[in-house]
């Protein structure tokens, strides 16, 4: 295991969407292992190492509200792209209002997470000169300083992040108590595979506020 760091993350509100959910926005229960490494991500990334979720302590009940958000209907198209790439000069654009639709979304509402993980060194990424010692130093810097490469977010961007680092070790205590299944939850994206991007699942347990992650059998 790398070198961990351990955040706490909080916000009004948040969004994790359930990709099973095709039209209406529905929040997960609590935040995906994907989303939390995004949180770090934004804070200090680079090619050479990479961020593990280790655990996720849940602080706060979890509470649901329905909001209502613009969204846009269209995508801008690829080949238009490339048109334009080649040489076409017709303006690309994607025009929002014109394609503006308002949906119905089931989010959460005041989160209060614990976020314990560990980065690796990537080792066809890593330089000779790399060090986990370095790497380490610069994540914690960033973290005391409130520095990020761009605004951490709970799940989409309108709902902003706030994060600051947890080094006396003091884990605030969870109000959640006993066992509680979260069912399927989506663990993460594989971008290995030679047949595209895979997304991977694991079965979700929280025990007394806690989601250990060390132990998941993650599936496809």
């Amino acid at each position: 295991m790398g070198y961990g760091v351990t955040i706490r993350v909080e916000g009004d509100y948040a969004l994790f969407t359930r990709p099973e959910m095709k039209v209406e926005r529905v929040s997960y229960d609590v935040i995906t292992p994907s989303a939390a490494r995004g949180v770090i991500e934004a804070i200090y990334w680079k090619p050479a190492i990479r961020w593990v979720i280790d655990r996720i302590h849940v602080l706060n009940e979890i509470e649901f509200t329905n909001i209502r958000r613009n969204e846009v209907s269209e995508k801008t198209s690829t080949r238009e792209a490339e048109r334009r790439m080649n040489g076409a000069t017709a303006p690309f654009y994607l025009d929002a209002t014109d394609a503006r639709q308002q949906r119905a979304a089931l989010v959460l509402k005041n989160v209060d997470y614990i976020i314990e993980a560990h980065f690796e060194l990537v080792p066809d990424k890593a330089g000779q000169q790399e060090t986990v010692e370095k790497h380490y130093n610069i994540a914690l810097r960033r973290l005391r300083k409130g520095q990020h490469y761009h605004a951490p977010y709970l799940g989409t961007r309108e709902f902003s992040a706030r994060v600051q680092l947890v080094e006396d070790g003091r884990i605030p205590q969870s109000s959640l108590v006993g066992e509680r299944e979260l069912g399927w939850m989506l663990y993460d994206l594989d971008f290995t595979s030679t047949q595209g991007i895979q997304p991977q699942f694991f079965k979700a347990v929280m025990r007394d506020g806690v989601i250990d992650l060390t132990q998941v059998e993650r599936r496809s």
